[in-house]
């Protein structure tokens, strides 16, 4: 049942992937920068108040963010709320490069894959890495766990994990992304911006969320 506090939490989610606070969010939508306030989430006589779908259309339209995205949102929320947790399939990210991991589309499969708990994504195919090393600091260190949703939709500024047709398997920020290529940033020194065309990745998918 869709529930008055799950589309507020996601909200508040979506403002938070766009390092915005609810007020920061309405005002990027072009929206009253008190629209999402805590106060505005209940009338005066407590009855709820919903937000309006045409806000909703506002913030996806101001930040990029697909209705699918939103809604997956949604569900997390609810599972996390509800403490739903499942498990997440994960692997050391030194062993995401070989095969027999990820199917062509990019998600998990072969049976050699360790479990995690971890509360219920929207996202049926999400996993899980484990860093090792040093190459992506300061954004991930040694130990790191990182969550991969490979349904979730792409956005510039993304932070994400691709694999190229030649067996490589990174993790960096998106800059640009058009029909022909797509233009990484790197998080260190130790690694260097690349661009790529698009018929040189197998596939991209988005990084959802860290433990540190």
């Amino acid at each position: 049942m869709l529930r008055h506090a799950d589309i507020w939490r996601a909200i508040d989610r979506l403002a938070r992937e766009h390092g915005l606070s609810a007020s920061g969010l309405a005002r990027r939508a072009g929206l009253d920068p008190t629209t999402f306030n805590k106060s505005k989430r209940t009338t005066r006589d407590g009855k709820l108040r919903w937000p309006s779908t045409e806000s909703i259309a506002k913030v996806l339209a101001a930040t990029g963010a697909s209705i699918g995205e939103f809604v997956s949102y949604v569900a997390e929320d609810e599972g996390a709320a509800a403490g739903f947790y499942r498990n997440l399939p994960v692997i050391g990210f030194p062993h995401a490069a070989a095969e027999g991991y990820f199917d062509e589309a990019g998600r998990p499969t072969g049976d050699a894959w360790d479990e995690i708990s971890f509360p219920g994504l929207g996202d049926p195919h999400a996993y899980a890495l484990e860093i090792s090393g040093n190459d992506y600091e300061p954004v991930y260190r040694d130990g790191d766990t990182i969550i991969v949703s490979p349904q979730s939709h792409v956005r510039r500024g993304d932070r994400v994990v691709v694999r190229t047709r030649a067996g490589d398997v990174v993790i960096m920020r998106l800059r640009r992304r058009s029909a022909r290529r797509l233009e990484l940033e790197s998080f260190s020194s130790q690694q260097t911006d690349r661009d790529l065309a698009v018929d040189e990745i197998d596939w991209i998918a988005r990084i959802v969320w860290v433990s540190q």
